[in-house]
C-alpha cells in the first residue's frame, strides 16, 4: 500500500469532477486499508458522508480494531473465510482445463493423490493452491504426446509445506493463544497441544507461550494444584535456557500437567473481591492490634495491645480479627473442593468454624 493522503485528495477531486460533468458515481477501493493511519482515513469520511464516493475497503486485520469508529460506522462489513476443500478442488481442475488462462495448453494430468495433497496442503488459500500446481506442472517433464504427470512428489516438491494463516501481530495470534488458554482451562491436553503445535509451526515466540501458562497457572489452577506455577516457572526458565527447538518439550510438558491439573480459580476471584472493596469502601485505619509496638510511645497508644501470636496456641491457631471493623466478616477466599484445595476448606473450617 503506497498511497497517501494526496492519492486520496486527488482521486476525490476526480470523483466530484466525474459527478459534477457527467453524473457518475465513483467506487474508491483501498486494498489493506488497515495500513491507512487516522488522518488518512479521515479524509475518506466526509466524502463516504456526501456520497462523492462509494468506499470500499480490503484488510486481513479486524476492522474493529484497524478501522477508525467514525468511518466503520458508515460501512457495511463483510467477513470473507477461507475456502473449503470442495471449493479449492474446484478452482484447481479449473485450472487444469482452462485452455486461455490456465494450464490445459501443457496437458497437465493431475494424480488423485497429488490433488489430495495439494488441497491439503492450501489450507483454504486458492493462491497457494494456484502457485504450487504452476510450479509442479511446468517442472513436469513432458511424456510421450506431450503430456505431464504431476504426481504427489512433485507437489511437495513444488510447495513443502503448508502456509500457516497466522500473524503474530494480528487477530489469528489472538483467536490461537484464546483457544490455547480455553483449552487448558478446559482439561483438554489433546486441544492444548493442538494449539501450541499451531502456534510453535507458526513461529509464535515462545517465551509469549511460557508466559501465558505462567498466568494460567495461578489464575486457573491455583491452589488445586500447587505445583502448577513452579512447573510453568520452569518451564518458563527451561525455554528462556535452551531455545527452540528443544524448548517446546518443556512446554509440551507444562501444558499437558496444566491441562489435567485440577482447577481452581478461588485465590484470584479472593483477590477480585477485596480489590472491590478495597476500590469502593472507605479504607479504615488498621486495627492496633495488628500494629506493630516498635516504640515505647507506640505501646502507649495502643500499637499491638491484643494482638494473639499465633504460635502460642495449640495447633499453631488462635481466632481473632484480621480486617478493619467496617469489613469484619468479609469473605474474599472460597476454596473450591477441586484438588489440594479442598484439604485447604477443610483446615479452614476446622480452624475457623462459621467465624470467617
Amino acid at each position: 500500500m503506497s498511497a497517501g493522503v494526496a492519492d486520496l485528495r486527488k482521486a476525490v477531486a476526480a470523483a466530484q469532477e466525474r459527478q459534477a460533468l457527467y453524473q457518475q458515481s465513483t467506487i474508491l477501493f483501498v486494498d489493506e486499508i488497515h495500513r491507512f493511519n487516522k488522518a488518512q482515513q479521515d479524509v475518506i469520511l466526509p466524502h463516504v458522508e456526501d456520497g462523492t464516493v462509494t468506499f470500499i475497503g480490503a484488510t486481513t486485520e479486524n476492522p474493529s480494531f484497524e478501522v477508525n469508529a467514525p468511518l466503520l460506522s458508515r460501512c457495511r462489513v463483510f467477513t470473507l473465510n477461507a475456502l473449503d476443500d470442495d471449493a479449492v478442488t474446484v478452482i484447481i481442475t479449473r485450472a487444469l482445463q482452462d485452455d486461455r488462462r490456465g494450464l490445459a495448453p501443457l496437458l497437465p494430468q493431475l494424480e488423485p493423490d497429488a490433488m489430495a495433497h495439494l488441497v491439503n496442503i492450501a489450507n483454504g488459500d486458492a493462491r497457494v493452491a494456484l502457485n504450487a500446481l504452476e510450479m509442479a506442472v511446468v517442472a513436469a517433464e513432458p511424456e510421450d504426446g506431450g503430456r505431464r504427470r504431476v504426481t504427489m512428489e512433485g507437489i511437495a516438491d513444488a510447495l513443502q509445506r503448508r502456509t500457516p494463516q497466522y500473524d503474530k501481530d494480528g487477530d489469528s495470534h489472538y483467536d490461537t493463544i484464546s483457544a490455547f488458554i480455553k483449552s487448558v482451562r478446559g482439561s483438554s491436553p489433546d486441544g492444548a497441544l493442538y494449539w501450541l503445535a499451531r502456534m510453535l509451526e507458526a513461529g509464535e515466540d515462545p517465551m509469549f507461550i511460557a508466559r501465558r501458562l505462567v498466568i494460567l497457572a495461578a489464575e486457573d489452577i491455583g491452589l488445586a494444584n500447587p505445583g502448577a506455577l513452579p512447573v510453568a516457572v520452569a518451564a518458563q526458565q527451561a525455554v528462556h535456557f535452551v531455545g527452540l527447538p528443544e524448548g517446546r518439550i518443556p512446554l509440551a510438558e507444562a501444558t499437558v500437567y496444566l491441562a489435567t491439573s485440577p482447577k481452581s480459580n478461588a485465590a484470584y476471584m479472593g483477590l477480585e473481591r477485596a480489590l472491590d472493596d478495597v476500590r469502593g469502601k472507605p479504607h479504615e485505619p488498621v486495627p492496633l492490634h495488628l500494629r506493630n509496638a516498635v516504640t515505647g510511645l507506640m505501646r502507649g497508644m495502643g500499637y499491638g495491645a491484643g494482638y494473639k501470636y499465633s504460635h502460642d496456641y495449640e495447633g499453631h491457631f488462635e481466632a481473632q480479627e484480621f480486617l478493619p471493623p467496617g469489613l469484619s466478616g468479609r469473605r474474599y477466599y472460597e476454596p473450591s473442593d477441586q484438588g489440594s484445595e479442598a484439604a485447604i476448606a477443610e483446615r479452614l473450617r476446622r480452624w475457623w468454624g462459621d467465624a470467617r
